[in-house]
């Protein structure tokens, strides 16, 4: 259910590609005296479950419906963003670093905002990108951050993962096509694994239209996934000679950790490394789920429970802390 009217906008980030911008319009008079709120997707994944929810309202509406202007970026690789004359070999450098500042400089300028600045919400490696983006550009015109299952520091690791993710150099060789048309082929076993848990809970998202849900997906870069792996296995992030973990420390913007209690994707415990290591003076934990209510990886944006457990704490935190 999409309700929310938005505007298309591609801006060149300098590297051979043209970005996707999605700029959601509130339904009433906008405060622009309020930051517009920007939504980052992460690992293998493009911006449009921001704009779909099984049941009700996705997150683009919900923030929307709240007072505020949303964005939803696709970066190189990412959803509608162009490949002109780009490479296909893709950093985290280049998308926390080149990316993300085109596209919140760009943002900054198309706003109806008065502010100047910009609260980010990075999902998954999305929060991965904001963290590199505020540790390593200054100035830059980042107000909060809200990350949402999002890794800084690999305290923990599911074993599969680090199966998948053991050789830096095997993976960083192997080109990945076509994994929407191969989900969709064995989705069927999948459902009935007790692995799809690691990611989602069938129990509590609403399948039916599977179809829609695997629009998000996008194909894993090969170079991305090399230094993924190398990343796990030293547990910081290293861009050129510096740490990203250390250098996060410097970080004063307010920040808000969204943990699922039972995401065996990236662990409570590294979800919650950004915490810890954050310098902010106002910095908080939201860990959602129950123990009868069990939340993984993706039931943070599209489970029957979002709205309340998880958009509603975002917006309403968002509005206190300014």
């Amino acid at each position: 259910m999409t309700l929310t009217q938005h505007t298309l906008h591609y801006v060149d980030n300098g590297a051979g590609w043209k970005l996707e911008l999605k700029q959601c319009h509130p339904p009433k008079r906008l405060n622009k005296k309020r930051n517009p709120v920007v939504l980052i997707p992460g690992y293998g994944m493009n911006s449009f479950i921001f704009g779909y929810h099984p049941r009700g309202l996705s997150m683009e509406d919900y923030l929307t419906e709240r007072g505020f202007e949303v964005w939803s970026i696709n970066l190189r690789g990412q959803g509608g963003s162009q490949n002109e004359s780009g490479s296909d070999r893709i950093s985290l450098k280049d998308l926390g670093v080149v990316d993300l500042g085109v596209a919140l400089k760009s943002i900054v300028h198309l706003s109806k905002s008065e502010t100047g600045k910009v609260d980010l919400i990075g999902c998954s490696l999305g929060g991965t990108f904001a963290f590199i983006h505020t540790a390593l550009v200054r100035p830059n015109p980042v107000g909060a951050l809200v990350a949402m299952g999002a890794p800084l520091r690999w305290e923990k690791v599911h074993p599969l993962l680090k199966i998948v993710f053991a050789s830096p150099r095997l993976v960083g060789m192997i080109p990945i096509a076509k994994t929407k048309e191969i989900l969709k082929l064995f989705l069927p076993c999948a459902l009935r694994s007790s692995f799809l848990k690691l990611y989602i809970h069938k129990e509590i998202v609403d399948l039916k239209n599977i179809d829609l849900l695997l629009e998000t997906v996008e194909d894993p870069n090969r170079f991305l996934n090399r230094e993924l792996a190398e990343w796990l296995q030293r547990k910081d992030i290293l861009i050129g000679n510096t740490n990203v973990t250390t250098a996060f420390g410097k970080v004063k913007n307010p920040l808000l950790c969204v943990i699922a209690n039972s995401d065996g994707i990236v662990p409570p415990m590294t979800a919650l490394s950004a915490e810890e290591m954050s310098g902010a003076r106002i910095k908080e934990t939201l860990v959602v789920g129950t123990d009868k209510l069990r939340f993984a990886h993706a039931d943070l944006f599209v489970s029957n429970h979002s709205h309340e457990m998880v958009f509603r704490p975002i917006a309403d935190w968002l509005l206190r802390i300014h």
